[in-house]
């Protein structure tokens, strides 16, 4: 942990002087956003604390993950507390990214950011930042260890999906023996864990299958810079019927190349478009999305943009190049 224990300290305090929590996660949210969020949901409810959970519109998850406890009992946006006395947010990096839930978190009475991102900005009145964590989750496992509140079933099985998605089923360099310490305490609750792998890795409806393959085909490869990108337009996306939340999971498919360091997907939207980069060894991702506009990890990053997924593109050819140059 790099966090000072007086920073964790300050956050069990408020937690337990609170009448009621109001938790949020970022846009568009993931595996460890869901997943550290509703795991400190089940927990207060467990301690009878009264608790909100929402994320920013538009209000909708990927299908992996659905079988989330917790996800019928979220608030929408619309319905979310003003001004709350105690509001937590979960793996974002910046109010940018709480979209139409930034005016509360700038309104409540306490603001707690629990987040293991390297480009947080620390944007809470209590900011509890691991940037060593593999997950957020792993920074809400010991938060609730400092509250003194034990782990339930659903909070273990919320827990477990940010860390397994976040570790990439264990595949990543943040993979430690405390990730695996932490993994075996929450398949303790007897989790259904092969099930909840294949809802979120493997289980595709064909339309996407269909999808991937057209991404794939279109792959580019640039042997010299070791970089490797492929783009899925808006008109890819109603050709085939798939939402653009199916195809998250195209950037690991990609980062395979044998040939290339650098992976990049673009995501087309209706405001522009979304940007995924993974990468080997000793190149820095997060320096070139935190330029372009977003954050992230060394190994793992990304960013958001109003321009055109080819003029993007440039972008990220010309930060790979440059970033090369230097490494």
């Amino acid at each position: 942990m790099t966090i000072p224990a007086a920073d964790f300290n300050r956050a069990a305090r408020a937690i337990q002087g609170a009448k009621s929590l109001s938790l949020a996660c970022h846009q568009n949210p993931d595996g460890d956003a869901l997943g550290s969020m509703f795991a400190l949901h089940h927990l207060a409810r467990a301690h009878g604390v009264p608790v909100v959970s929402s994320w920013p519109s538009p209000f909708v998850v990927a299908p992996h993950y659905r079988y989330l406890p917790g996800l019928d009992q979220a608030t929408k946006p619309g319905d979310y507390p003003e001004r709350p006395e105690l509001m937590i947010t979960f793996d974002c990096g910046s109010l940018a990214r709480l979209g139409d839930l930034a005016g509360p978190a700038r309104a409540a009475g306490e603001l707690i950011v629990l987040d293991h991102h390297a480009s947080n900005d620390r944007y809470g009145s209590i900011n509890v930042v691991d940037t060593d964590a593999a997950a957020t989750a792993v920074v809400v496992r010991e938060l609730a260890r400092r509250l003194g509140w034990e782990l339930t079933r659903d909070a273990a099985q919320c827990l477990y999906t940010g860390l397994v998605c976040d570790t990439g089923r264990f595949q990543y360099e943040s993979t430690s023996p405390d990730v695996f310490s932490l993994a075996e305490e929450l398949s303790k609750f007897d989790l259904p864990i092969a099930s909840m792998n294949r809802q979120l890795f493997e289980e595709h409806r064909f339309a996407y299958i269909k999808l991937i393959s057209m991404a794939l085909d279109r792959a580019q490869l640039d042997r010299e810079a070791g970089f490797v990108c492929t783009w899925v337009t808006l008109d890819d996306l109603a050709r085939f019927g798939v939402e653009i939340d199916e195809i998250e999971g195209l950037i690991d498919l990609v980062r395979r190349t044998a040939e290339a360091e650098v992976a990049c997907v673009i995501r087309e939207t209706t405001n522009g478009v979304k940007v995924s980069l993974r990468s080997l060894h000793d190149f820095d991702v997060g320096a070139i999305a935190m330029r372009l506009g977003g954050g992230g990890h060394r190994h793992a990053a990304g960013f958001e943009s109003e321009d055109s997924v080819q003029d993007v593109l440039a972008k990220i050819r010309t930060a790979v190049a440059q970033a090369s140059r230097l490494n």
